[in-house]
């Protein structure tokens, strides 16, 4: 349980390099869209001082999760991450949506050309240093098994992307197609849209205990591969947090006694850590007559 804890602080550090690096990339690109008259970098810029409204959701969301349990969350507040995650994709719709309205309504009104090379290249190096920030916060969020930073880190590689797409549109409204700046604002809003979509659905099914199928049939022939263990009558897992919590009812020898039972509930709970780094198990134990298989 300390190591989940010390991993949760360690994610902490990852939500802080998100802040400074949105800090930084929003004031500069707000401040050269407007000089430029660039819309897609102004519509880039909106979303990166939004990030720092989710990137401080998500740190407060691990700050709760690292809270004990109490009387009243005995298994703690683990779930505060994903609730953040949750929380950071309404944020995230929210200024996609306000993008796409402000984009749609430049095309009716028109707009200036973007002056200048500075808003594209502005652009070109906000998409590689908040890409190094997703391959950052990427690494992170695997090794220590956290949804939130997950979130935060598709997030990154989204606003990567974006800026990709934003120095490409820019480019072309300056080479004689100016609307081309107008649909990169666009697409930056679809962007932004589909990324909180995705955030959401993967908050909501774990907070309402969903788990993926595939990886629990691999914990499943992973029980089953114990020594002792006969059948496996029900297995169940979700996520909290972080962890992963399993519940399975295995079927043992109906001759063993409780000491040799309890041996390789041991062994499963080995197998589970070893081999898929979980360390939540309950095991509860049937007697199983082999003679019947």
């Amino acid at each position: 349980m300390e190591s989940t804890y010390e991993d949760i602080k360690k994610g902490e550090i990852g939500a802080w390099v998100s802040i400074g690096a949105y800090l930084l990339l929003s004031a500069l690109k707000l401040s050269v869209g407007y000089w430029t008259n660039s819309e897609a970098l102004q519509a880039d810029g909106l979303n990166n001082s939004t990030d720092i409204i989710a990137s401080i959701a998500v740190l407060i969301g691990l700050r709760i999760s690292r809270k004990p349990p109490d009387s009243d969350h005995r298994y703690g507040h683990f779930r505060a991450e994903t609730v953040s995650a949750m929380i950071a994709s309404f944020i995230m719709f929210a200024v996609g949506v306000q993008v796409l309205y402000q984009a749609a309504s430049s095309f009716q009104s028109g707009h200036e050309v973007p002056q200048g090379g500075l808003a594209a290249w502005t652009a070109l190096f906000s998409a590689g240093a908040i890409y190094m920030v997703y391959q950052y916060n990427v690494r992170l969020a695997k090794r220590i098994n956290s949804q939130a930073m997950m979130a935060a880190a598709q997030d990154n590689r989204s606003d990567a992307l974006v800026s990709a797409g934003a120095f490409i549109g820019i480019l072309g409204a300056q080479w004689g197609a100016p609307w081309l700046d107008q649909l990169t604002a666009l697409l930056v809003g679809l962007m932004i849209c589909k990324t909180a979509w995705g955030i959401f659905s993967d908050a909501t099914h774990a907070l309402t205990d969903g788990f993926d199928d595939g990886e629990l049939q691999v914990i499943k022939r992973t029980i089953r591969d114990v020594p002792g263990v006969e059948k496996i009558i029900d297995i169940k897992a979700r996520i909290h947090g972080n962890m992963k919590l399993v519940d399975v009812t295995i079927g043992v020898h109906h001759l063993l006694n409780v000491t040799e039972s309890h041996e390789i509930t041991e062994q499963v709970e080995k197998e589970m850590y070893d081999q898929h780094h979980i360390t939540h198990v309950h095991i509860h134990i049937e007697p199983y007559e082999v003679s019947k298989r």
